[in-house]
Formats: C-alpha cells, sequence, structure tokens
C-alpha cells in the first residue's frame, strides 16, 4: 500500500507571491486607482493599464498612475492615502482566487509542506485578503511589500520568508511576474512561473525552473522534482 499523502516527507518549503499568482487582485486594484482619480476629477484608467503597473508595491503603482494623468510627484503621499483607502474599503469584491489555487494549497499543505507568503502588497492588506478567502491559516509566514525596509526584487523579503520556514529544505518560491523572477534568481532560489498572471515579457525571457498555466501541474511536478 503507498503511504498517504499525509506520511510523506516534505520535499520543499515554497513560498508564493499573492497578486498575480494565487489571485487575481488587478479589478480591485483599478476600482481603487479610479477612485482616487475621480477625487481628483481624472478620467479613470483601463484593467490593461492598471495591470501593468501592478508588481513594484503599491507606492509605485500610484506613481505610475499619476504619471499616465500627469499629476504633480509632490502630490504622491496623499495620493498613496487615498488609493489605500479606497482599496480598503472594497479589496475583494471584485478579487477570485485563480481556478485550481485552492486545491493546490490544500494538497500542499495535506502533504507537509511549509507555506508561505512574499508579496509587495502590504502586509495588512495581505492578511486581510487572505483572511477573506479563508486561507489564512494555510501559511507559516507573510512577508508584505511594508514588511521589511526592502521591497521585491530585492531578494531580502523572500530570504525572510524562508528564513521563517523550517531549515534544512530544499526552496522554492513561486510568482507570476518579471519581479518575482528576478527575486528568486538572487535569493538563488528555483522559481515556478504561473503563466496566468501579469507578466509583462514572455515566458522565455524569464528565468524558470517550470512554468504552468494549471495549478495540477506545479503539484504533479513537485512530486518528483530535484530543487
Amino acid at each position: 500500500m503507498s503511504p498517504s499523502p499525509t506520511a510523506q516527507s516534505p520535499r520543499a518549503a515554497i513560498v508564493f507571491d499573492l497578486d498575480g499568482t494565487l489571485i487575481h487582485s488587478a479589478p480591485d486594484i483599478q476600482a481603487a486607482a479610479n477612485a482616487m482619480l475621480a477625487d481628483e476629477g481624472l478620467e479613470p484608467l483601463d484593467l490593461a493599464a492598471i495591470t501593468r503597473f501592478i508588481g513594484n508595491g503599491v507606492p509605485k503603482l500610484v506613481e505610475r498612475v499619476m504619471q499616465a494623468r500627469a499629476l504633480p510627484s509632490d502630490q504622491h503621499a496623499r495620493l498613496l492615502t487615498a488609493m489605500l483607502k479606497h482599496y480598503r474599503n472594497q479589496q475583494s469584491a471584485l478579487t477570485r482566487l485563480f481556478p485550481g489555487v485552492r486545491q493546490a494549497l490544500d494538497s500542499l499543505k495535506q502533504q507537509g509542506y511549509p507555506l508561505g507568503i512574499c508579496t509587495n502588497k502590504p502586509e495588512a492588506a495581505t492578511h486581510e485578503v487572505l483572511r477573506d478567502f479563508a486561507l489564512g491559516d494555510l501559511f507559516d509566514v507573510v512577508v508584505g511589500g511594508d514588511s521589511l525596509a526592502q521591497r521585491k526584487p530585492d531578494p531580502a523579503p523572500l530570504e525572510a520568508a524562508f528564513a521563517a520556514l523550517p531549515p534544512g529544505l530544499a526552496r522554492l518560491y513561486v510568482g507570476d511576474s518579471e519581479i518575482d523572477a528576478e527575486t528568486a534568481q538572487r535569493a538563488g532560489a528555483p522559481f515556478a512561473l504561473f503563466t496566468q498572471g501579469y507578466r509583462k515579457q514572455p515566458v522565455d525571457a524569464l528565468d524558470h525552473r517550470l512554468a504552468f498555466d494549471d495549478w495540477r501541474q506545479l503539484t504533479d511536478w513537485l512530486e518528483t522534482a530535484v530543487l
């Protein structure tokens, strides 16, 4: 009789990006950005534009929105506060888990894999989104974009996430973007690329160990992968 999943030893500590990897959050981010612009009497931006701005954290996203609407840079702090306020008011209204995410995370957790989050989304907002989707109990560590002085693609946040997970295991970072690929490379961690997220470049342009568009591919690959 083959051993049950819970009897197996975990093969790796796995850390995940959030936006564009586990959740399709761009519509809520767009709604918050456009509410901020509406406060200024300005025209909204479409989803494609906002999606291009995602990846380097909310402060950078607000900066890009301001540039797109020719807003003066000295208003950044005020507009960032406004953007975050709008986002907190409805951060999960339009957001959805990507298909297969919940099943994949449940399977990995049942098999004993230590799981973490490393995202450029603010830490408090990350915890709130995980709570909204009943995912919080699956993760042993959450490192957000404001948890440290550095944010991705600086490797420090990812290294902090792995340091909070059990030692002695192989490591894997799972993300969707150029930022995530660079972060993994700089941290010396293998990278698995979810290809249905917010990537701007072709798959082949990003250094990765696995590229997948179906979450079953990740769990199947982990059964035999050498990391």
